[in-house]
């Protein structure tokens, strides 16, 4: 389904490529203008339709990214809270690594993954049949975004709180690859689709 052509934070070239019919977010005139270190990019609001977004046409002109997204997945699974699967310029090969240590709030553990085909970013999709109306959510910072002289790294929060059990998460990866990056494509590990009020944000981060 096409989106509105509209004006996507502070740069008009943006393009958001996703099945999702939600609405897209808009920044205010404030919001595109703002003197803070942050700028809004795009956002997609969900409505249950697909289980895949993908920001498209970056621009070039900020130091570093954030992804900022809460989200909830239609699968009625055994009450699992899934994980957020990251790939940037459509890159499927083994060229991703990524470590975390996890707290529950009486126990901790660590462990780290290799090789990979995507940077995970653990436990921020809830399954239907996790307690109702719980969504977990995500920080995600990518660093140096547009260098074509190192391989980009990322810094991942995450978790989410049920009020009787839950997860937070520090995790750490890299792209084996100098290319900058133009494209951000987000999915989950139990590839269900992202039910509405799932909302996935790109901000760019300027320099000093």
């Amino acid at each position: 389904m096409s989106l509105p052509s509209r004006l996507l934070g502070a740069n008009p070239s943006i393009q958001v490529s996703t099945l999702l019919s939600g609405s897209l977010s808009t920044p205010s005139a404030k919001g595109v203008f703002e003197t803070g270190s942050f700028n809004s990019i795009a956002s997609v609001i969900g409505d249950g339709s697909s289980s895949t977004i993908t920001f498209s046409s970056i621009p070039s002109t900020y130091q570093h990214l954030q992804l900022r997204f809460q989200g909830r997945i239609a699968l009625a699974g055994g009450g699992s809270v899934y994980n957020a699967v990251i790939r940037f310029n459509s890159d499927t090969g083994s060229n991703y690594t990524w470590h975390a240590i996890r707290g529950t709030g009486s126990s901790a553990l660590g462990y780290g993954s290799a090789s990979n085909d995507k940077i995970t970013v653990d436990s921020v999709f809830p399954d239907a049949n996790v307690t109702a109306n719980v969504f977990a959510t995500a920080i995600v910072d990518i660093h140096d975004y547009v260098s074509t002289s190192k391989n980009k790294t990322v810094r991942a929060f995450s978790g989410y709180d049920t009020n009787s059990a839950g997860n937070v998460w520090l995790q750490s990866g890299v792209w084996l690859n100098t290319n900058a990056i133009t494209s951000i494509t987000i999915t989950n590990n139990a590839t269900s689709n992202f039910v509405a009020g799932s909302v996935f944000s790109l901000y760019g981060i300027k320099g000093a």
